[in-house]
């Protein structure tokens, strides 16, 4: 994938090229053809081609000869470049189905004007220009449909490579892996000594599959470790649009922002980082205990943490453009995470979870960042029930999941919503806790009074109506009544 590349990394790959024997499939070697329906053409067929040689990027490089490698120079400027009226990159970026990641860089060699292009190879699906596929057979472009065999192996090759076994970097020494990675974090968190020479640090990357090896003593940094340690996600440009954002506002609206801030570390050795600071910007109560004022937080840690961790893995990385995101109210927080659940959102608390991105996940549990087994919901129910809080909201939208958290709200305050919601994973939380709801632990769970028996029973009603819970036995008497979810 491609980094936040500096001259020095441009200059480096055009050594690389010219010690290849002849034009690779993932690499095209131009003079000054400009025109951008065949640079367009190209980027497709270059980028589907990587993908099948297993190459994490693709080439194409502006004022050097096919046959002799000799540095001719180039008169293509793709910074000033347009094509009807539209600059060169927006005009091919529209026309690319995924939109893939690439950029032109201009470099000086030799006295000579050069580009190169830099592009992601296709992941998932093959990518399309223009509504067409287009393939490399040998140093020839072709449309993929006239290739099935081609085709085929594409497919198999996006069926059973997951996104963390995927590539993040390639091409890197050693010394550049914990350049990129924060081994020391890595070290830390599992509680092991850090290695005294550089090449027990790389055994232990390798290992854990962060790393895997290159051609020569070169290195390839995976999706997985990148994604868990880096110093900077934003030296993996797939990755710097995945970084959690943080945003504050200014009372329950969205019309005034009071703090925004992008994380850059991996999700790992950023963790504790990035939940000090959502703990710093919650809106807090003040409590008075043993004579002593005492500000806490309106929502509770631990349950913010379990959001947090759940946002991280279960999120699409293939959706482009958009990450985990948190949002602070005066009266809520909202955690969304880009990707559909797996699991309905009515049946998050028993469950046990899907994960698109198992690998990121099995770690997170060893690092203790989230549950080992389940989802953690069961975790966040029972604290917003322990601070007497609203009732959590899980919803998901065709290209989202959100949870929202609700600031503390007296019980004749929450709608009828809020209350059938509260009482049907009170009923949940029980079940998978091996137990049953009845009227005494749904008035425990609002701080009702004894007395008021009758509004725990006009909430039960309202859920059993609602089809989200049902009596365990119909043949009880009304006085000693248990009930369980729909599910059950």
């Amino acid at each position: 994938m491609i980094a936040t590349r500096s001259e020095e990394y441009f200059l480096g790959i055009l050594k690389e090229l010219l010690k290849l024997p002849k034009e690779a499939e993932w690499v095209e070697l131009k003079h000054n053809n400009d025109n951008p329906e065949e640079i367009g053409e190209y980027i497709s067929a270059l980028s589907n081609s990587a993908a099948l040689m297993g190459k994490a990027s693709a080439f194409m490089v502006w004022g050097m000869e096919d046959e002799t490698r000799n540095i001719v120079g180039t008169t293509f400027k793709p910074s000033t470049a347009k094509k009807n009226g539209t600059e060169l990159e927006s005009w091919l970026l529209f026309r690319l189905n995924p939109k893939i990641d690439f950029v032109f860089k201009e470099l000086s060699i030799e006295g000579k004007p050069m580009v190169v292009l830099e592009m992601d190879a296709a992941t998932q699906h093959p990518v399309q220009f223009q509504k067409t596929k287009f393939i490399r057979v040998g140093s020839y472009k072709k449309k993929l449909d006239e290739f099935p065999e081609k085709e085929r192996a594409l497919w198999r090759i996006f069926d059973r490579v997951t996104f963390e076994k995927e590539i993040a970097m390639e091409g890197i020494g050693s010394g550049d892996v914990v350049r990129f990675l924060d081994h020391r974090a890595y070290f830390d968190l599992l509680s092991f000594p850090v290695p005294n020479d550089l090449k027990g640090i790389l055994e232990a990357f390798e290992n854990e599959r962060m790393i895997v090896r290159d051609s020569g003593d070169k290195w390839r940094i995976t999706n997985l470790g990148a994604s868990l340690f880096a110093k900077q996600l934003d030296a993996f440009s797939h990755l710097k649009r995945k970084a959690v954002r943080v945003i504050q506002y200014d009372g329950n609206s969205r019309i005034k922002t009071l703090r925004e801030q992008d994380g850059n570390l991996g999700y790992a050795c950023g963790f504790a980082d990035l939940c000090r600071s959502v703990s710093e910007m919650l809106p807090t109560n003040e409590i008075i205990k043993q004579a002593l004022r005492k500000q806490v937080p309106v929502f509770p840690e631990l349950a913010i943490r379990e959001l947090i961790a759940n946002a991280i893995i279960h999120q699409d990385f293939y959706m482009t453009g958009t990450s985990p995101m948190i949002e602070i109210f005066s009266n809520r927080m909202e955690i969304t995470n880009p990707g559909v659940p797996l699991v309905q959102t009515m049946r998050f608390l028993d469950n046990p979870p899907k994960s698109r991105n198992e690998a990121l996940a099995s770690f997170m549990r060893r690092l203790g960042i989230c549950e080992e087994r389940g989802s953690g919901i069961d975790k966040v129910v029972f604290q917003t029930e322990l601070y007497q809080l609203p009732a959590p909201f899980f919803e998901a939208t065709d290209e989202f999941t959100r949870v929202t958290l609700f600031a503390h709200k007296d019980l004749k305050d929450m709608d009828w919503e809020n209350r059938v919601r509260a009482c049907y994973l009170h009923a949940c939380l029980k079940y998978v806790n091996k137990d049953v709801m009845t009227n005494t632990t749904l008035r425990e769970r609002f701080g009702i009074d004894p007395k008021n028996r009758a509004i725990a029973s006009r909430i039960i009603s309202d859920t059993i109506k609602d089809g989200l819970i049902r009596p365990q036995d119909k043949g009880s008497g009304r006085k000693y009544v248990k009930y369980i979810p729909f599910w059950a």
